[in-house]
């Protein structure tokens, strides 16, 4: 290819035929130099090439996908920034998809790969139609590979359940390591606090809500939810401050995260909103935000929308880097909260506002929604019946040392539950049916081990080294150990700030006169480590 004029003429200014399709050629029959080609084209007078190759190549290697595990991988080799929006936009579509199937895939049981799964299929569904409206030269060159995805991930969710069918395997239901969707039969209970939620809503006076509590505790969980425990004229605007948002260069990009995020929320409630282009927002960011926000209340008519911002921590961050100035988006947020009655914002974190001083000037006020353990007969519910036709039945004995073991922490019960299941669908099918204190006892092990990420973060990201030894030296007095705060003081004296500090992160408990672990679970993983 080196001897075509396109490598020579440099002055050719006129389209040279059939070398798009020549650079294809080349790049499938000598990579390397192809993409030399390629990278030169790139540059030069014949940079028309480039485009319609990298398309063509981008369609061939999703095309190539023959299975889901190739679907899963696809997303790592997509670039979807250097093509023009249209192109780019096809392939986020693409790539969103791919992530996705890894996370189904990751899921540890099939039960939980199958109802992951069916999500990517809806999707796929979704986009199918919207494929076949659009006569786009792009669209209509990726159609194929949209239906070619949605087949095998389709077919795979029906192998899935017939594999489970063959084994006889209980199907775990339980969900570990991501938040639990709308779709999710296994979210259960706190009708409380969606009861308190509502209440402060309703408050003349506006005053911005905090939903506090440590992490795992569901909180992600229940805001994905709570428009099912909510009056339907309130509409949850739910944005993960961890996701795109914080993660923006820029303003114009950070409120298009944010509207893109309220938008598809909205949606799921059944509200459309009006769409707000990224374009728009380059030349004034916040000014044509108002705007957008003035079309969002027309659509709101007479509800009320509750802009529910997750691990606002995450968007402090950014602030301390210095990448957004706080007056600006704390100020926006002040301005939401006293100037739009149509608007509630509800902030969720596992710290208080008072850790983050900017936030409590800027936000006056803020009423603290607590999220803690579950109620008994709600964990109850998530041991014994997480979902229609569970077919593990556990002994009277087994569910209470699961309570004991936990006390009703969502996370931790669904973690020993998932273990417990392990360890079933690999006795004998006779017994696999019916859990005993045995099987929780012997589930227990695996648990801290597959739950490692959960207790190393309270260690690395909770306490500092002095709270980690005042966790190991109460964990070494044994399951249910009180120690008094004098023992504790003579061993660790000045340690009165860690003390409050274990306390507020629901570490540790204060019973009598002596502090004891409030888990049993979280004492065995320190004690495994004194």
């Amino acid at each position: 290819m080196r001897f075509h004029s396109a490598f020579w003429d440099e002055w050719q200014r006129l389209h040279l035929p059939g070398l798009d399709e020549h650079l294809l050629l080349v790049i499938e029959n000598n990579t390397v130099e192809g993409k030399a080609a390629l990278e030169y084209l790139s540059t030069s007078r014949q940079r028309w090439t480039a485009k319609p190759a990298k398309v063509e190549l981008d369609a061939r290697s999703l095309q190539s996908s023959a299975d889901v595990e190739a679907i899963r991988k696809a997303h790592r080799s997509l670039v979807t920034s250097e093509l023009e929006s249209e192109v780019s936009s096809l392939l986020r579509i693409f790539s969103r998809i791919s992530e996705d199937v890894d996370a189904a895939l990751n899921q540890a049981s099939t039960y939980n790969q199958r109802l992951l799964l069916r999500d990517v299929a809806d999707e796929l569904n979704l986009q199918l139609q919207n494929f076949v409206r659009s006569s786009d030269k792009y669209t209509v060159r990726f159609y194929p590979i949209i239906k070619s995805w949605r087949e095998i991930v389709t077919n795979y969710i029906e192998e899935l359940a017939k594999i489970t069918e063959l084994r006889q395997e209980i199907d775990s239901p339980n969900i570990i390591g991501v938040p639990l969707t709308q779709e999710q039969e296994i979210f259960t209970g706190r009708d409380d606090i969606a009861a308190r939620i509502e209440q402060l809503l309703s408050d003349r006076r506006r005053p911005p809500l905090l939903l506090y509590g440590q992490r795992r505790m569901g909180k992600t969980s229940l805001l994905n939810n709570i428009g099912k425990l909510l009056p339907n004229s309130i509409i949850p605007m739910f944005v993960d401050l961890q996701g795109a948002p914080s993660s923006a260069s820029d303003y114009a990009g950070f409120l298009y995260n944010l509207a893109r995020d309220m938008e598809k929320s909205a949606k799921k409630q059944g509200l459309t909103l009006p769409s707000l282009a990224r374009e728009v927002l380059k030349s004034d960011p916040f000014t044509y935000f108002y705007e957008w926000l003035d079309k969002v209340e027309q659509a709101l008519e007479q509800n009320t929308a509750l802009l529910a911002l997750d691990e606002f921590e995450v968007l402090d961050n950014a602030i301390a880097k210095g990448r957004f100035d706080e007056q600006d988006v704390l100020g926006m947020l002040r301005h939401l909260i006293q100037h739009r009655p149509r608007f509630k914002v509800l902030l969720a974190g596992s710290h208080t506002i008072e850790e983050y001083q900017r936030w409590a000037s800027y936000l006056i006020n803020v009423q603290v929604v607590h999220i803690s353990y579950l109620k008994e007969a709600e964990a109850r519910q998530l041991i014994e019946r997480p979902v229609k036709d569970f077919t593990l039945r556990y002994e009277p004995n087994a569910v209470e040392r699961v309570l004991q073991l936990t006390r009703c922490h969502p996370f931790l019960v669904q973690l020993l539950c998932a273990e417990i299941i392990v360890l079933k669908n690999e006795q004998d099918p006779s017994i696999r049916r019916l859990a005993t204190l045995a099987d929780v006892e012997a589930a227990i092990p695996e648990a801290l081990q597959s739950g490692g990420f959960f207790f190393a973060d309270i260690q690395n990201n909770q306490v500092d080294a002095t709270g980690q030894a005042i966790l190991r030296f109460i964990a070494a007095q044994g399951e249910g150990a009180i120690v008094s705060r004098q023992t504790l003081l003579q061993q660790f004296p000045d340690a009165d700030i860690t003390f409050n500090l274990l306390l507020q992160r629901e570490l540790i408990e204060e019973v009598d006169d002596g502090y004891g672990f409030q888990v049993e679970l979280i004492r065995r993983w320190f004690f495994n480590r004194t």
